[in-house]
């Protein structure tokens, strides 16, 4: 990570905005992280959010259906922030608890997220540790996304994920809540199409992200990959291998 150096800069607003600017060596634009770049990342991802609380109290109902109580279903949410792999591990719950089938089906799932943040490296390597990592935490499917249209818009806020991972993971806790307590009332979440949310919020981030035909050849072998593997595969593999075909094929496309 490389050194940075702090700088009072006016915002436009009348208080102005304290922003650190973290100096490149290569010429490249420098990237900020202030409280602005968090207030920006928190409003934009606010709608996206509220989708993001359907999947959570999908969450919280099947935690409490398998014994969980409302203390350890938030503070699951709270600490491990990663939708589908809590899904998978109160779906594998039982007594006693299969440990080695849990955390082996989680890692295949999350392992996704070393390929986002790899690509989050351009614009991250620029801050600090404590920066880069501490905002990690909070990256979820739906904030990188939208981090990562926002950087390729030519801004340079590396608060957005930040912001945009807060307000992920205020709505995700707090939907976590709501579905432990009023699991019994609610009953079997897919009744009320709670777990078709998270799919349409991903199909609008989709659109937000298509490049035109560009974008094509990736998608196409993502999908492909995806299916195949979720039918020839046990788990959840299809998600891993998804994202590295569709990887494989960018990584092509750029070296031409």
């Amino acid at each position: 990570m490389e050194n940075e150096t702090e700088t009072n800069a006016s915002d436009g607003d009348a208080a102005g905005d304290a922003t650190e600017l973290s100096e490149p060596t290569d010429g490249a634009e420098p990237v900020t992280f202030s409280w602005r770049g968090i207030r920006a990342g928190l409003v934009t991802c606010v709608p996206i959010a509220f989708g993001v609380a359907g999947y959570g109290v999908a969450f919280g109902v099947l935690a409490n259906q398998v014994g969980l109580s409302v203390a350890e279903a938030a503070l699951m949410s709270a600490l491990v922030v990663a939708g589908a792999s809590q899904i998978v591990a109160v779906e594998l719950w039982a007594d006693p608890i299969p440990i080695a089938a849990i955390v082996v089906t989680t890692f295949a799932i999350n392992l996704r997220y070393s390929l986002m943040g790899a690509a989050l490296q351009p614009w991250f390597k620029r801050l600090s540790a404590s920066k880069a990592y501490g905002s990690l935490f909070f990256m979820a499917d739906e904030n990188w996304a939208l981090t990562m249209r926002d950087f390729r818009a030519g801004n340079r806020r590396g608060a957005f994920l930040l912001g945009s991972g807060i307000a992920i993971w205020t709505f995700w806790v707090a939907s976590t809540v709501v579905g432990a307590l009023a699991g019994e009332t609610i009953g079997d979440p897919a009744e009320y199409g709670v777990d078709f949310v998270l799919a349409a919020v991903f199909l609008a981030l989709a659109a937000e992200l298509w490049e035109g035909r560009s974008s094509l050849a990736p998608w196409m072998a993502s999908l492909g990959t995806a299916v195949i593997a979720a039918e020839a595969l046990p788990g959840r593999w299809y998600i891993l291998l998804g994202g590295l075909a569709a990887a494989v094929v960018e990584v092509i496309r750029h070296d031409r």
